[in-house]
């Protein structure tokens, strides 16, 4: 899906909001266009789908950051607040990885580098690995945490 028809299909979601009187799915919505709509300006052309989506994983990234910060302040109704955010802007992302396809994953890329270079890459191979990981999600139009991917990665290759 590209990133003109992720816009329009958020203002879908917008108007459908509206009519069922939604305000915190309104008000997210919204966020989530301008976040799209500011870093097109910032580009100074349309996104392509794959900046979209990046937006969007920065976006997820932002509220579980601050969801530590008032966990940590607790203040649980705030925190609260940006999980149902989460649960709104994931909607609009490919699905996630669970754990073991994402292991299979890593493995997988790990087993390549192994064959390309002729033996098991270390821990000092994990940049290497993270690429080859990444690329192989992008490939896939799959996702995944990049915190996730990165401890699964050291779990590997300490082993």
């Amino acid at each position: 899906m590209d990133a003109g028809a992720l816009e329009a299909q958020i203002s879908q979601q917008v108007i459908t909001a509206l009519k069922a009187h939604d305000a915190d799915r309104v008000t997210t919505l919204r966020l989530i266009k301008n976040a799209l709509k500011n870093k097109a300006i910032e580009k100074r052309e349309p996104l392509t789908p794959a900046e979209g989506e990046q937006a969007l994983a920065t976006m997820i990234k932002q509220r579980r950051d601050s969801i530590d910060q008032f966990t940590k302040g607790n203040r649980p109704e705030l925190a609260a607040a940006e999980a149902a955010e989460i649960v709104v802007i994931e909607e609009f992302l490919p699905k996630a990885l669970d754990e073991s396809a994402l292991q299979a994953l890593v493995a997988e890329a790990v087993a390549e580098l192994a064959a390309a270079s002729g033996q098991k890459p270390t821990p000092k191979d994990m940049g290497t690995v993270m690429k080859a990981v990444q690329a192989k999600l992008q490939a896939a139009s799959l996702r995944a945490e990049g915190r996730t991917v990165s401890e699964l990665v050291k779990k590997v290759l300490a082993s």
